[in-house]
């Protein structure tokens, strides 16, 4: 059985904040709790159900990666879920959670100690304006990203070819020296080899030893169906080059979806305005509403007033992390005639009329707004 929406599960939105992730939990714990549900198995589930989205939640890496991946990113072998875009087709979650999260842009990763301290890449992150009808259906695109790339004369080295590396005589390959003043000892970088743990004699003459050179790649990145504004798309090692040989970082693609002239978004969910004629409006009649996928007939009832709503269930967007579908929600505006020749204007003059004798009838908005306003000043009067 497939698992909920974490967000739906404690019944809070994806922008939620975590004061209201945490108030949301413990509202829903104490319901449920174990103590309280007296052996009730299924309420146990559901108290295991909440607990698991919370500790999601309300941890940020884990919740970065949620968003992103939705349910894959914790289960075992999962690349994200969404073919080639997300995750770069690589590496695990258990990876992505130390490389990603821990060092996220900073370019620094996980180092040990002893050997070579040559840097990992930095991370990049692109910016990618979307259309909505783009998001909603995804795409398949290419981006051109000026980035550090690995240098070709010297495989990313740094060194001539032909030559090498040379162990630090300073520092001898650990890229710290210990300063001793007194009784205390503190160590701080190689000022020979600048925390490398070697030096390069001979430099290559194309990247002059920093084993990298710029450089504008074309990438193919695969936006998934639902994205909305704010959803980043990881490609492993497609970041700056690391110095020296060193793994290269990542890039984070990140989504921002255009406003569009007709929809408005607002999670799987769509509104926009359709106006009618009063006459369809008192009358009622059959009217062409947009959606993403082309135009569907919508019965409006008589006598609708300006503001209805009317909900087209499954025209919405579907969600990029659940096989939920939102819905298209169509508020009416009902559009005054303008531009009237004399004959329409007398036309309506006489409708007014005739309706005038039984006005309350017709129009029991308006006689019920103008007597509340009788009422209040005849009250402010007494």
């Amino acid at each position: 059985m497939s698992k909920r929406d974490y967000y739906e599960v404690l019944g809070v939105s994806k922008g939620a904040s975590e004061r209201d992730i945490k108030k949301a939990y413990k509202r829903l714990a104490m319901k449920y709790h174990p103590d309280r549900t007296k052996g009730d198995k299924s309420k146990e589930e559901t108290f295991k159900e909440v607990k698991e989205a919370y500790e999601v939640l309300n941890d940020d890496q884990k919740r970065a990666a949620y968003d992103q991946y939705g349910h894959a990113a914790f289960e075992q072998g999962g690349h994200g879920g969404f073919g080639g875009g997300f995750g770069g087709g690589q590496g695990d979650f258990g990876d992505a959670f130390g490389d990603i999260f821990g060092d996220i842009f900073g370019g620094g990763g996980r180092r040990g100690g002893g050997g070579s301290r040559a840097r990992r890449g930095s991370d990049l992150r692109y910016n990618l304006d979307l259309t909505l009808e783009e998001a909603v259906k995804g795409k398949t695109l290419e981006i051109k990203v000026p980035t550090l790339v690995a240098c070709e004369p010297c495989d990313g080295s740094g060194a001539k070819k032909g030559s090498s590396a040379k162990t630090c005589a300073t520092c001898h390959g650990h890229g710290q020296v210990q300063m001793r003043q007194g009784l205390f000892a503190v160590q701080q970088t190689c000022p020979t080899c600048g925390g490398q743990g070697k030096v390069i004699s001979d430099p290559c003459n194309s990247c002059h030893g920093k084993g990298r050179v710029e450089k504008t790649k074309t990438l193919s990145v695969k936006i998934p169906a639902g994205v909305d504004t704010g959803d980043r798309i990881r490609l492993s090692g497609e970041g700056e080059a690391g110095e020296q040989g060193a793994p290269a970082g990542d890039l984070y693609v990140q989504a921002n979806v255009r406003d569009h002239h007709i929809f408005v978004r607002d999670e799987n969910n769509l509104y926009c305005e359709v106006p009618i004629s009063f006459t369809t409006a008192a009358l009622g009649g059959d009217i062409e509403v947009p959606t993403l996928e082309g135009k569907v007939k919508l019965k409006v009832p008589k006598e609708t007033q300006t503001g209805k709503m009317f909900r087209l269930r499954g025209k919405g967007v579907k969600s990029v992390r659940s096989h939920s579908t939102g819905d298209l929600m169509c508020k009416v505006v009902i559009e005054t005639p303008v531009n009237l020749s004399g004959d329409q204007a007398d036309l309506l003059r006489q409708l007014d009329e005739k309706m005038g004798k039984s006005q309350s009838k017709h129009s029991p908005k308006e006689t019920g707004f103008f007597d509340g306003v009788k009422k209040f000043f005849d009250d402010l009067k007494s």
